[in-house]
């Protein structure tokens, strides 16, 4: 199945036209509406109530910072929360384990603060904890588990051995118990196409972690399930940063694009916005997308980051809408030309126009003509900058531009990197959903000045 969606994707099976309508199927707001409207009607119908799935691995990072919210979720809306204990993540979907086991650690630590959650764990908790904890955890009561949640999971990055001793002699199952529990609640989870801890499931619809909460909570507000009219978030982010700063020194703000990610086309406005908004040197490093090195993207993960990717466009105001995914050859050859336009000073420009391209106006990039019309219109001259079309220049830089990705730990798109003006003390991030941490990082370093 892998092999065969790799192929999808890469054109060797099947026509661009076909795989691009799959991809406009995924993100498609009528399709996305349409299945909204049908679910809730049912529900009505089979009179249900607001079912609501979290699926819960002790050991992953995300999970603990999610869990410290269910409490006040299940209060605020008038929903059944079902807890699924899961175990590990569906390793089709991880590129990068030892890249993706660091990150993920360091990106709690981080932003636990700015949600008022303590996480000061430096490594992950040793077998034995965790083995305790899924046992405690694997003989709650739903009702009771957000409470006995919060306290294993703080215990259990706390390396507080005797606090899960004191919970496992009132809350205790057998290894075949927590064995079958952990494999149930996969099979639950895979099921609903999702693959990863700390995640939402509610009618036809997943929601990653607090970073897709408020979608969640909005969906419900609308379909009369708050209890209160107040527009409190449930897990709102503490920021301190200002919509725009002014200082006489300059932060550099490396940007990893890639022209194949949904998820780097619906950050482009946003980084436009940073540049505009804040003392910030935006050096554009483009590189190849996953597929076009060698990853291989499943087809359920393939659904949920376009839909996913689709969802945070129009939270976003910059909505995908036509897509012609320009994997292959537009690709290669639009990347050809980045160096000499990224020397005239217009790399972000060009990449951020591929992207509208290939995400909002359904253009095959690699059309020469299409080309030539986006080089006018950045006030290049096409009869220069053509001479590199389909030169192999470009390979190198591209190559060099993922080694310097990954010495962040980032093997993802979009990533970032700030530097200091004299390209030190780096800070890498990964994700368009962390460009407020940019900015928080940018305004720790220059707030004061």
């Amino acid at each position: 199945m892998i092999q065969a969606f790799r192929n999808f994707m890469t054109r060797r099976t099947i026509s661009a036209k076909a795989r691009n309508k799959v991809m406009n199927s995924f993100s498609n707001y009528k399709i996305f509406s349409d299945i909204r409207v049908n679910s809730e009607t049912l529900r009505q119908k089979e009179q249900r109530p607001h079912e609501v799935l979290y699926f819960h691995k002790v050991d992953d990072p995300y999970s603990h910072l999610t869990v410290q919210c269910i409490a006040k979720f299940q209060s605020s809306f008038d929903i059944i929360l079902k807890p699924i204990l899961v175990g590990e993540e569906n390793l089709d979907a991880i590129h990068e384990p030892s890249l993706y086991n660091i990150y993920c650690l360091r990106d709690v630590q981080r932003i636990a603060p700015f949600y008022g959650v303590n996480f000061n764990a430096q490594e992950y908790p040793e077998k034995k904890l965790i083995d305790k904890a899924n046992s405690i955890l694997s003989s709650v009561k739903e009702e009771d588990f957000a409470k006995i949640a919060s306290s294993v999971s703080a215990a259990l990055w706390e390396d507080d051995a005797d606090a899960l001793d004191e919970l496992s002699s009132s809350f205790f199952s057998t290894k075949k118990q927590v064995r079958e529990k952990l494999i149930q609640g996969n099979e639950i989870r895979d099921a609903k196409g999702y693959y990863f801890g700390s995640a939402f499931y509610y009618e036809k619809e997943l929601y990653w972690g607090v970073d897709r909460l408020p979608h969640l909570e909005e969906r419900l507000s609308d379909l009369g399930a708050k209890k209160s009219k107040e527009c409190q978030k449930i897990c709102p982010l503490e920021l301190q940063a200002p919509d725009q700063l002014t200082s006489d020194t300059k932060i550099n703000l490396y940007y990893y694009p890639s022209l194949n990610s949904p998820y780097t086309f619906v950050s482009t406005k946003r980084v436009r916005q940073i540049r505009e908004d804040y003392p910030v040197n935006l050096i554009t490093k483009p590189v190849l997308p996953m597929l076009m090195r060698m990853m291989t993207i499943p087809t359920f993960k393939a659904k949920y980051i376009i839909s996913d990717a689709a969802r945070e466009g129009r939270r976003h105001g910059h909505e995908m809408q036509s897509i012609f995914s320009p994997i292959g050859k537009p690709a290669r050859k639009s990347y050809s030309l980045f160096p000499v336009i990224d020397e005239a000073g217009k790399g972000f420009e060009y990449i951020e126009a591929l992207l509208k391209a290939s995400f909002q106006d359904g253009i095959n990039i690699g059309d020469e003509v299409f080309l030539e019309n986006l080089i006018g219109d950045l006030g290049l001259d096409w009869q220069i900058v053509k001479k590199d079309l389909n030169t192999k220049h470009w390979k190198k830089i591209l190559n060099d531009n993922v080694e310097d990705m990954y010495a962040g730990n980032c093997w993802g798109v979009p990533s970032f990197k700030i530097t200091d003006q004299d390209g030190g003390n780096p800070f890498y991030v990964w994700g368009q959903d962390r460009m407020w941490l940019i900015k928080e990082e940018i305004f720790k370093r220059l707030g004061n000045e």
